[in-house]
C-alpha cells in the first residue's frame, strides 16, 4: 500500500519554502528600489503669502500673550477674487511645506 502522506507533505513543505524564498526576494526587491521623488514646492502667490505671513504674526501675537492654547478664527470676506488661498493655507498650517 503507497504511502501518500509522505509525498503530498513533502509536496507542501516544497511549496512553503518557494512561496517564502519569492516573498524574501520580492521583499529585497521593495527595499532596495529607490524611493519616490517627492512632490515639487508649489508656488505661493504673493497675496498668498502675505495672508500667511499675517496669520502667524498672529499666532506669535496670541502666543506671547499666553493665549497659544486658544482657537483663533480668521475670515477675510473678498468678492471677486480668484485667489482665495485655501489650498495654500491648508498646506501651510497642516505641514506640508
Amino acid at each position: 500500500m503507497p504511502e501518500p502522506i509522505r509525498t503530498s507533505r513533502r509536496l507542501g513543505i516544497a511549496v512553503w519554502a518557494v512561496l517564502c524564498t519569492a516573498g524574501l526576494a520580492a521583499t529585497a526587491a521593495l527595499n532596495a528600489s529607490p524611493a519616490p521623488d517627492p512632490q515639487p514646492e508649489k508656488s505661493v502667490s504673493a497675496e498668498c503669502a502675505e495672508r500667511i505671513q499675517d496669520i502667524e504674526k498672529q499666532l506669535a501675537k496670541a502666543e506671547q500673550e499666553g493665549k497659544g492654547d486658544a482657537v483663533l478664527v480668521f475670515s477675510r470676506i473678498q468678492v471677486g477674487t480668484e485667489d482665495d488661498c485655501s489650498d495654500e493655507l491648508r498646506d501651510h498650517f497642516r505641514g506640508d511645506q
